[in-house]
Formats: structure tokens, C-alpha cells, sequence
């Protein structure tokens, strides 16, 4: 059988997950089409002449740790070795300059800016969020009013509008086919999610961005906002380490997905 390094957290503290459930999971599914070794991302490189295909999921957000995933990145790119999710995307695995560049395009985006100066490109706002450009769950996220937004530290972080959305919903694709939806009904309560019965049109918005985006191979999941008109606007585009909050897909999805994962990791290797 072909060897899987399997890069993952188990003892990342996230709020509403538990990562190491997940990817148990997923590895205890896994080893029977795959010699499985589970590995902590910060100690990957050395296991990579072992490893038939990387798969890289929930390691945590690498700001924790750039400059090893800089290195592990140029590690993968010498060995030549294969990798799941492919590390060729223009999301959320390059950071967030991606939301100024899709709200200078025209895409459904939250409205996102870098500059004090172009603030007036959002309109008139009561509050405001302010992102760090290289961050990922909501570290170092703040809502501000103008006053003390215009007062803040700028440099590397992003400005959006704070826009009072009916609730957020999740599109998860495996490579360019999309597997499933999940929304929070609850928006104070993000991560307690159900099954969202995605339609036609909420389908075009996603795809929209999976096209944008173009990665070879992986996951990835399309988080966006549903605003009182109806209309979606993208949250983020997560194509490095989406959680998939699996355990909470009915038992023939859930099995639908695995399938669909293993056959995709047996046609890679």
C-alpha cells in the first residue's frame, strides 16, 4: 500500500471543534486503502522521503508557525512530493490580500480594504472589522468604530464593513465538486451548524469562487454571509486546512464524503 503522511493538530484548542475527533476519524477510514503515519505539521519535513502524498488538514493556523511552514513548503516543492490540498491556491493559504483583490474585481465579497484612505469606499458604517492580513480564526479580528478604527495600527490588516447578515453558510468542495452545505442558524453561535439544502443559485455563488480559485487538488470551503436581501457575500475562502465538521453530516452523506475522499487521495497516488 502507498504511505500518507497525515499532518494534523490533535491537541489544537479551536472553539466549537475538536479536531482530533475529525481527523481520528478520517485516518481510522483511511487505513485500510493506506499505511497511515500522523504527523504534527512543525515536524513534518523529516518524514516527507517516507511519504507517497501529504495530507495537510487541521494543523492549526500557520501563523503560529510561518517561517517552519515557509521552509516545509520549499521542502515539499524540492522532493517533489504530492500533496492534499495542492499548495497552489490564491486564498486563504496566501493570506487575505485575496478579499481586496476580489472586492477590486467585482466579486460578491464582503467590501475589503487596506487603507484608511479608502475608507470611503465602504460607505457609511457604524462599525468596522479589522483583520490581520495574515490571520485565520478570528485571531487578532477587532470591531471598531471609525474614530478608533482611524486611530489603530493599519499596516498588514484588512477593513471591512460590520454587516448585520442573517446567518453564515458553508459550501464544501472536494476538488471541484461540490459535497455539501452547512449553515449556522444562530449567527452569535458560528460553529454550531446543520445540514443547509443548498440551491441552484447559492451553487453559482460558490462556484464562482472555485473556478476563481483553480486549485489542482483538496478541500475547500466557501464561507459566506447571507445578507437581509437574500443575496450571499463571501466570508473567506478557506483552500489550506478547511475543518468539515463531518460528524454532523447524516450517516449517508458522511459516507458519500468518504468515499468520494479516498477515491480522489487513490487517484492522486
Amino acid at each position: 500500500m502507498k504511505t500518507i503522511l497525515y499532518l494534523t493538530d490533535l491537541y489544537y484548542k479551536a472553539n466549537g471543534r475538536k479536531y482530533y475527533e475529525e481527523d481520528l476519524f478520517i485516518t481510522d477510514r483511511l487505513r485500510a486503502h493506506f499505511n497511515i503515519l500522523i504527523g504534527h505539521p512543525q515536524q513534518a519535513i523529516r518524514f516527507l522521503e517516507h511519504s507517497d502524498l501529504v495530507v495537510f488538514r487541521n494543523t492549526g493556523p500557520v501563523i503560529g508557525y510561518q517561517e517552519y511552514f515557509q521552509k516545509f513548503l520549499e521542502a515539499v516543492k524540492d522532493h517533489e512530493v504530492k500533496t492534499f490540498n495542492s499548495f497552489d491556491g490564491k486564498a486563504d493559504i496566501k493570506g487575505k490580500q485575496y478579499l481586496i483583490d476580489l472586492t477590486k474585481n467585482g466579486f460578491p465579497v464582503i467590501p475589503t480594504i487596506n487603507s484608511a484612505e479608502a475608507i470611503d469606499q465602504l460607505g457609511h458604517c457604524d462599525k468596522y472589522v479589522l483583520k490581520l492580513k495574515n490571520g485565520a480564526d478570528s485571531i487578532g479580528m477587532k470591531i471598531l468604530n471609525k474614530k478608533d478604527l482611524l486611530k489603530s495600527d493599519l499596516e498588514n490588516k484588512l477593513i471591512q464593513p460590520f454587516i448585520d447578515f442573517k446567518y453564515e453558510v458553508s459550501f464544501y468542495y472536494l476538488n471541484d465538486e461540490f459535497q455539501y452545505a452547512l449553515y449556522a442558524p444562530d449567527k452569535a453561535k458560528r460553529w454550531e451548524l446543520t445540514e443547509y439544502e443548498a440551491s441552484e443559485q447559492d451553487l453559482d455563488f460558490a462556484e464562482k469562487f472555485i473556478s476563481w480559485n483553480g486549485i489542482q487538488q483538496g478541500i475547500t470551503r466557501v464561507d459566506a454571509c447571507r445578507q437581509p436581501d437574500g443575496s450571499l457575500l463571501l466570508v473567506e475562502l478557506e483552500d489550506l486546512n478547511p475543518f468539515l465538521s463531518i460528524d454532523l453530516l447524516n450517516a449517508e452523506k458522511r459516507e458519500e464524503f468518504i468515499n468520494a475522499l479516498i477515491h480522489s487521495l487513490k487517484k492522486i497516488i
